[in-house]
């Protein structure tokens, strides 16, 4: 009888590696069931299947080779497409495939294929020499430092992996600007600690020998992202770190020096005594590496100013981390550093299931444009008349400010949304943020004070404070931040589960920063809702929403020099957060709505998906891919009906559904399209399958009642009925058979009760399972 997949395993396959001597040659390790993937949210706590590599072969620290096990009963080559897969995740030169009797191999680099026999699996120093042919000191230094584990309980996910293996290659190879491209929310200040880790422990430095240890700066421009990575970086000796802030400076007279990992911000480094920037007391090869937070980021002055910086300290290695490199106009991140040696998109995280999926929720209003009208106050400014006010005229120096507007806009979301969850309001800037602010306070259904607050630049220090707060997940007040631009970076609140865009985003950075808000991990989040009332959805058609690279383009490799004046606040790198400070050319005009036209502001609303390429797609969209995909999962009416009416069919069918990207909650959503809300799931996947008139749960219970009860005692009858009932108001998870323990507590307050008046939990478990079938007849 031939071996399954675990005999074959045991049996043939795991012999035969040790036997090339993996697991006995020192350095040289065997992960069995190497996780790669956590598996897409699909919602209601589940997720999609998770991918895992049989086999991952390890010698002195690097990776070197997948193996795919299958049954003996199959041919060599049957996990081919699995183990190239897998390979290709995790950046392996060589994969295999096996059946326990031969060995098939692919090399990824060279696209060569070839059987060989189960005996033929290289030992590590044979794949050691074939994956790295040529010599190179520093890279197996840096191959013999393992990670910071944290004592055994961190390790890095794939592509975190990959981000740090491919960074300690260029420097290893003697590259001097580097860059890596990750999401946000996928842990760039764990991989830049890791980098530092092994930089330091390697002894290596600019002379390139293992003399001393090197000098590094982590440079960012804000002090909460300094902060950050300066406790990220704990597992170093304390006098290995320090925080270069003009408070200690000013303090001791001189900037700090006797460490090895140095954290601070631009603004820092830029100022200084008698217009001296503090970074001109190091000498300009004091810094071996020098890792650049959000290296795209920043207005003229800020953009400047990280050039003059490292200009300065150009001989050291300089490593640039962004979620969203600039690309246009004349400052280029590629242009400075090149192409990314490294990238890790959104989508991939969230398809991973690193990530949180995201639905957009599209709000279009009556008052999102306005003409003056004859009975409207003009509480300030002039006017003009039959001007149309569009969205960019709205809420700006110059501009209008209609309350009532906002207002109706507050009230939508307030309505719509989860009170009690974690939000960030986007708006035009910090007059605009502190009258939503206002609004969100006096419509509000908590009590609490402090359930929003606004943060921005104005606020300082008492801003700070509350973004601390708000970032804490264990505090549920304040509930709602607004802000203009500053939140839009550098904001680690895992817990956000709204986003609300009131004002018009063009640029795709600051698009994708905020967004970023929302996509960290968070127990109990299946995905987070953008509510857009300013058409920013259309940014998701933008090629550059999740596409790929643009080459540099030639011009210059640094931005002129502002004038004196010119720039941005130190704490707001994007701009734009206080319309009081630009020239004013006209009067704001500020509009009271006539009673009437104020309590006639209708909205409309419709909610998008998101997609598997990365891009949310419209209810219809949804609808006509899931049609496209049922073919897959049952062949006719008659399948799924037999499928649906077993609790442990119906569930296989439900997680194959979850897979593909339709989970409880958009079945649900796309229940709520077809006026579906109080039918079965059933009905929902009939009328989209066959065009099968969706009927109520009450309708079908009614309809199939006296068989369901037939046959049943009095007792058994009572408890299906109530089981009927909870089904008609929860709907078909009731259904599921663990959810049986507690609907017999429900109805008898314990299950031994249950089992001493129904016969036995056998004999419950039976007419639970056995009558579902009739339900969908």
């Amino acid at each position: 009888m031939p071996r399954n997949e675990a005999q074959t395993r045991m049996d043939l396959i795991d012999p035969a590696i040790r036997a090339a001597g993996w697991g006995d040659v020192e350095g040289s390790r065997i992960v069995v069931e190497h996780k790669i993937t956590d598996g897409r949210l699909v919602g209601g706590g589940k997720r999609a299947r998770s991918l895992s590599a049989d086999f991952v072969l390890v010698y002195r620290n690097k990776k070197l080779a997948v193996i795919e096990a299958k049954a003996e009963k199959y041919s060599v080559s049957e996990g081919r497409a699995q183990a190239i897969d897998y390979a290709e995740r995790l950046q392996v030169r060589f994969t295999y495939s096996t059946n326990g009797k031969g060995l098939y191999e692919i090399d990824t680099n060279t696209g060569k294929e070839r059987e060989l026999s189960i005996g033929d699996v290289p030992s590590p120093d044979e794949l050691w020499a074939r994956t790295f042919m040529a010599e190179n000191a520093w890279r197996d230094r840096f191959a013999a430092i393992p990670f910071e584990d944290r004592a055994g309980t961190w390790q890095p996910r794939y592509y975190q992996d990959n981000a740090i293996e491919r960074a300690l290659d260029a420097v290893a190879a003697g590259k001097e600007r580097i860059l890596l491209t990750l999401a946000t929310g996928t842990g760039k200040t764990a991989i830049a600690f890791q980098l530092s880790w092994k930089l330091f422990h390697s002894r290596w430095n600019l002379s390139r020998e293992p003399n001393r240890r090197p000098r590094i700066l982590f440079l960012a421009d804000r002090n909460i992202l300094a902060d950050q990575a300066y406790n990220s970086f704990s597992a170093f000796n304390e006098d290995a770190l320090a925080r270069i802030d003009p408070k200690d400076i000013k303090k001791k007279g001189r900037v700090p020096k006797n460490a090895s990992v140095f954290f601070t911000i631009f603004q820092t480094f830029m100022s200084g005594p008698n217009e001296s920037p503090y970074f001109g007391e190091y000498p300009e090869d004091f810094f071996d590496f020098i890792i650049i937070d959000e290296c795209h980021r920043g207005g003229a002055r800020d953009e400047s100013a990280w050039r003059d910086i490292l200009e300065y300290f150009s001989p050291a290695v300089q490593l640039g981390l962004t979620a969203t490199p600039k690309r246009k106009n004349n400052v280029d991140t590629y242009s400075y550093f090149g192409l990314p040696v490294y990238e890790y998109s959104l989508k991939e995280g969230i398809n991973d299931g690193f990530l949180t999926p995201f639905r957009v929720r599209q709000i279009a209003t009556t008052m999102d444009e306005y003409v003056y009208t004859a009975g409207d106050t003009v509480l300030e400014g002039e006017p003009e008349e039959g001007k149309r006010y569009t969205e960019s005229d709205f809420n700006r120096s110059g501009g209008i400010v209609i309350k009532e507007r906002e207002a109706k806009r507050v009230e939508i979301y307030l309505d719509e949304a989860n009170q009690k969850e974690k939000a960030i309001v986007f708006c035009k800037g910090q007059p605009h943020a502190a009258l939503i602010r206002d609004l969100i306070n006096q419509m509000k259904d908590s009590d609490d004070l402090h359930y929003c607050e606004r943060v921005g630049a104005a606020d300082g220090a008492g801003g700070e404070k509350w973004l601390r707060v708000f970032q804490d997940n264990e505090k549920t007040i304040p509930t709602i931040l607004t802000t203009s631009t500053k939140l839009s970076t550098g904001v680690d609140a895992r817990n956000v589960r709204n986003v609300v865009l009131m004002k018009p985003v063009k640029n795709m950075i600051e698009f994708k920063q905020i967004v970023g808000r929302g996509t960290r991990m968070f127990d109990g989040k299946d995905y987070f809702t953008i509510y857009d009332f300013c058409k920013n959805y259309e940014m998701f058609e933008d090629p550059e929403w999740d596409g790929e690279p643009i080459e540099p383009t030639d011009g210059p490799d640094r931005p002129p020099k502002p004038e004196d004046g010119e720039g941005d606040d130190p704490n707001e790198p994007n701009g734009g957060d206080d319309w009081e400070d630009e020239e004013e050319t006209k009067k704001t005009l500020v509009i009271k709505l006539a009673d009437g036209s104020s309590r006639n502001i209708q909205h409309m609303a419709s909610t998008s998906f998101w997609g598997p390429d990365g891009k949310p797609i419209s209810p219809a969209q949804f609808i006509k891919r899931l049609f496209g995909d049922l073919p897959a999962l049952f062949q006719d009416e008659d399948e799924l009906r037999e499928l649906w009416g077993k609790p442990d069919t119906r569930k296989t069918l439900l997680q194959g559904l979850a897979e593909r990207g339709y989970g409880d909650d958009e079945l649900n959503e796309i229940a709520k399209l077809i006026e579906a809300e109080n039918s079965d799931l059933f009905d929902v996947l009939a009328y989209i399958a066959y065009a099968q008139s969706p009927i109520t749960r009450l309708e079908r219970v009614e309809t199939h009642k006296e068989q369901i009860l037939e046959g049943h005692d009095d007792k058994l009858q009572a408890f299906i009925e109530f089981v009927l009932g909870q089904y008609e108001t929860e709907g078909v998870s009731e259904l599921d058979q663990s959810k049986l323990p507690s609907l017999l507590e429900l109805k008898y307050h314990s299950t031994a009760d249950a089992a001493a008046i129904l016969g036995g939990i056998p004999r419950i478990r039976d007419a639970f399972v056995g009558f579902q079938k009739y339900l969908y007849e």
